[in-house]
């Protein structure tokens, strides 16, 4: 069969409450979230591997605070926050490791704590080294949320979540032929979905226990 090009169309991902599934890798980091009027200083680190749902959860809470969202290379133009506003900084690794980005960072939190404003935090983990010690200090001082590796049930959630996300529909038995199969990381499930939707494309077949198999034993294609 003659393989088609497949187009590369938008997806749209749900990130509402109703789309984020609880299990025991996620259920502490989700009910801290939820508490954000106890954080002590009023700000939160939410940290976890690749895939493992921070900015979705990041955006049940700045949904549910009316927060704003700030882009890490911004932040040294920012104003100072609003008292009793919310605040979101996503990705914060990525500016982590030099002076000169992690100062604006550094004068966030002091604003954010006197203003009193509450601030969320997401990285991914490990983080890495910094080099402004004041700054380490009072991220070492920030409470932090931790989301764990995917257990079985959450990690069949994210599968299920990925296929819809693409409007497709998987099949019991589909899932249970790649959980056991399948790297077990929020982000390889991800992939993977990706890899099937673009060889069913390619393909012009029906997602099938045959399909998946293809796709995992394909050289091009290791999970990871």
């Amino acid at each position: 069969m003659p393989r088609q090009l497949p187009i590369d169309l938008p997806v749209i991902e749900a990130t509402g409450r109703d789309a984020f599934f609880i299990s025991p890798a996620n259920a502490d980091a989700a009910a801290l979230i939820d508490d954000s009027p106890m954080w002590p200083n009023g700000r939160l680190l939410l940290s976890g591997p690749e895939g493992a749902g921070k900015s979705h959860l990041a955006a049940i809470w700045a949904a549910d605070t009316c927060a704003t969202r700030l882009d890490t290379l911004g932040l040294a133009q920012l104003p100072p926050p609003e008292p009793g506003s919310s605040l979101l900084v996503e990705d914060i690794h990525l500016i982590l490791g030099t002076r000169e980005q992690e100062e604006p960072l550094f004068h966030l939190l002091n604003r954010a704590a006197a203003a009193p404003a509450r601030l969320l935090l997401t990285a991914r983990e490990p983080l890495p080294p910094r080099a402004l010690p004041d700054l380490e200090t009072r991220l070492q001082a920030t409470p932090r949320a931790r989301l764990a590796e995917p257990d079985d049930m959450l990690l069949t959630a994210l599968l299920v979540k990925h296929f819809t996300d693409r409007q497709l529909t998987p099949t019991q038995k589909l899932l249970d032929y790649l959980l056991p199969r399948m790297e077990r990381s929020a982000a390889a499930a991800r992939r993977l979905v990706i890899a099937l939707d673009r060889h069913q494309l390619a393909t012009g077949r029906k997602l099938s226990r045959k399909l998946a198999r293809e796709v995992l034993d394909d050289g091009g294609f290791s999970g990871t």
